[in-house]
């Protein structure tokens, strides 16, 4: 009898170290695989051109788990990464001075175009009480035919002989001198490590944990939980722009169709890192582990020239396996 006790409280420390870096365990098990089944997979332009395709999946995990943390969700973030991502095509060639001053202020109207969606559902859910997933989804209709009327629902392409468009176009398929990295990958990893920093080391990071932990203590104790959650809104908003400029920089085009099923996308590199959709759980690591986990799976897919929809289903499963896991880590 002793020794079945000792084993059952071997096996579980054992169980919960499974559960608790699920998601590393399944990337390095990805990896592995992946070595395994494609010999291109660990080329040098194999792995930088998976890092560059997922940055702008990347920025909108962030400000997806910003949301789910306190308790909502967004489902605008791909109809307002396509709007980021064209308007800044259309600004480009109409800015009153060319090359870099031009490309700024360019990119800073589309993050502001992003960020005034956010705040329209801030304001709704914080204001009026409406249900995220309802607002949102109005958004995203929204924000869609927007970006269909802003281009007539064609596409706009970067003019390459002006110097604005050139320095973006160089963004998206350059590399930074010497070390050959692509800047977006730079790029995302600097806000990657600034929103670790803000989740981690910030007042702001844990009162989003708290809202979406217990929303009516921190109101109880004379915090406005609205302002938190509207500020989240506005955050994903402007990241999701930020994500349709990456999109735009590296095709050299802005389309009105960038970014469908990326709110889904967003959601699921959440939920695999261990994010709860009800809230108050859920780190800035574990989130860019799981964008790590859904590219693979698309790259080593693409590699093996797998078609598109038996790919939808590997990652349905994997989604549904990581809220297995979660399931049991609760219990």
């Amino acid at each position: 009898m002793e020794g079945i006790m000792q084993t059952r409280r071997a096996e579980v420390p054992l169980l919960r170290g499974l559960v608790r870096y699920n998601a590393l365990i399944m990337l390095v098990v990805l990896f592995v695989v992946s070595s395994i089944m494609s010999p291109a997979f660990l080329s040098q332009e194999n792995l930088y051109n998976l890092l560059r395709q997922m940055t702008p999946l990347l920025f909108v995990s962030l400000g997806m788990l910003l949301v789910i943390n306190t308790g909502g969700i967004d489902l605008s973030v791909g109809s307002i990464a396509a709007a980021g991502g064209l308007l800044v095509a259309m600004l480009v060639p109409v800015m009153p001075f060319g090359g870099a001053p031009g490309l700024l202020l360019a990119v800073v109207l589309a993050v502001l175009l992003g960020a005034i969606f956010g705040a329209l559902n801030g304001a709704l859910v914080t204001a009026f009480g409406l249900a995220p997933f309802i607002v949102t989804l109005a958004m995203m209709t929204i924000a869609r035919g927007v970006t269909y009327m802003m281009s007539n629902g064609q596409p706009t392409m970067l003019p390459l002989d002006l110097p604005a468009a050139d320095l973006l176009n160089e963004f998206g398929s350059g590399t930074v001198p010497f070390l050959g990295v692509p800047w977006p990958v730079v790029l995302g990893v600097v806000v990657a490590l600034l929103f670790y920093f803000l989740m981690n080391y910030t007042t702001f990071g844990r009162m989003v944990i708290a809202t979406g932990s217990n929303e009516t203590a921190v109101r109880l104790a004379g915090i406005s939980e609205r302002g938190y959650k509207f500020c989240v809104y506005v955050i994903s908003g402007a990241l999701s722009a930020v994500a349709g400029i990456v999109f735009t920089a590296r095709t050299g085009v802005g389309t009105p169709i960038t970014g469908v099923g990326l709110e889904l996308d967003g959601i699921a590199t959440c939920v695999i890192g261990g994010a709860l959709l009800s809230g108050g759980k859920g780190s800035v690591a574990n989130t860019v582990i799981g964008v790590l986990v859904l590219g693979l799976i698309g790259n080593v897919m693409n590699l093996l020239s797998v078609p598109v929809y038996p790919q939808q289903i590997i990652k349905g499963v994997i989604i549904v396996l990581a809220v297995l896991v979660q399931r049991v880590g609760q219990r």
